[in-house]
């Protein structure tokens, strides 16, 4: 009766771990899923260039849903009037509209507004810069879509600004994330881990400082193409893995991370080409948007590892939680891919 007992209690909680690894599997794989693309939500921007004495011109881009453009404006609290209309064209995902400006008041000391900000879930990146070189840089969220415009920004400020543009890319950037995931189930010994993360840094780090000065680029559509065919990639390594048979990724997964992390690179210039650049403090920015997307890596990394212990302090995770979780990766880079392979052809 006792052993009948023990086995019972044992299978319960064999059955309760499984269930509750595929849960979490579940709830970590849905976000992607729902998203269906790893950047849909994308910031506005908002460039403001002086050329003559309080004569500005102004490119407002804002992004596209198909056919559907975000309902976004630019305003300012001062008198401005307009110098030309408003010219509009669309490129690639979002609305590019230009027109000039004169500021009956100086534009230093107002106040800039994305009117619709608040009605979204992306942000605006703005940027001022005046003739005489003073660049202005900041970041308006739907909870605050308004700023106070300066006459002189600090290179601090440019900073802070770029590496929460670079944390905000990597937490919405999912291929990229789910590329990190599907690499952890291949390297389970932490100095390993440590090799294979540093491989993809470095080598997303080169691509996108050489993409981002201009000396190297790709196509964007091949590349977000290429990017999830590589996330598919890997996951179908992690099968292999568990079923016990040895490949060049699974045997030296850190050379495999730095080919790929030089096609991330390209996705991760692609996003900050859709950002802008402050002219004079691009090797500032291009640092700062690194470090924010460092940052958020090691955070998701963070995250997933204390998971993992967490759920292993209270149960027996299955060994087929790492084929359930490569499988649900590998779905849903499999649907981006086709996805996107579909957008090249349209």
């Amino acid at each position: 009766m006792t052993g009948l007992v023990r086995h019972t209690v044992a299978w319960t909680a064999s059955v309760g771990a499984k269930c509750f690894w595929l849960l979490l599997t579940a709830a970590v794989a849905m976000p992607f899923s729902l998203t269906a693309s790893a950047h849909e939500v994308r910031p506005a921007y908002l460039s403001v260039e002086e050329h003559a004495p309080n004569e500005f011109s102004v490119l407002f881009k804002t992004p596209m849903r198909g056919d559907a453009r975000l309902a976004l404006s630019a305003l300012f609290s001062g008198k401005v009037e307009s110098l030309t209309p408003v010219v509009s064209h669309t490129t690639g995902n979002a609305m590019v509209q230009t027109w000039r400006i004169r500021a009956l008041e100086p534009l230093a000391g107002q106040n800039v507004v994305i009117d619709g900000l608040r009605n979204t879930m992306t942000d605006a990146l703005v940027r001022v810069q005046f003739a005489d070189g003073n660049t202005w840089t900041t970041r308006l969220t739907p909870s605050e879509p308004s700023a106070l415009i300066p006459a002189f920004q600090s290179g601090w400020g440019v900073f802070v600004t770029y590496v929460g543009q670079g944390i905000e890319h990597i937490a919405l950037g999912f291929d990229h994330l789910l590329f990190v995931a599907a690499l952890m189930l291949i390297v389970r010994d932490w100095r390993k881990l440590v090799k294979a993360i540093t491989a993809f840094t470095v080598a997303h780090s080169i691509t996108l400082t050489c993409a981002t000065m201009g000396w190297l680029t790709l196509p964007s559509a091949p590349v977000e193409t290429m990017i999830a065919i590589s996330i598919v990639m890997v996951a179908a390594e992690v099968v292999r893995m568990q079923r016990g048979q040895v490949s060049f990724a699974i045997t030296s997964p850190w050379i495999v991370a730095f080919a790929f992390g030089l096609l991330h690179g390209f996705g991760f210039a692609g996003a900050l080409a859709e950002l802008g650049l402050p002219q004079g403090d691009i090797p500032l920015a291009l640092l700062a948007f690194n470090i924010g997307v460092e940052l958020g890596q090691l955070a998701f990394i963070t995250v997933l590892l204390s998971a993992v212990y967490c759920v292993r302090r209270l149960v027996t995770i299955p060994r087929e939680a790492a084929i359930t979780s490569a499988y649900a990766i590998g779905i849903v880079a499999a649907y981006w891919s086709v996805e996107r392979l579909d957008a090249m052809f349209l």
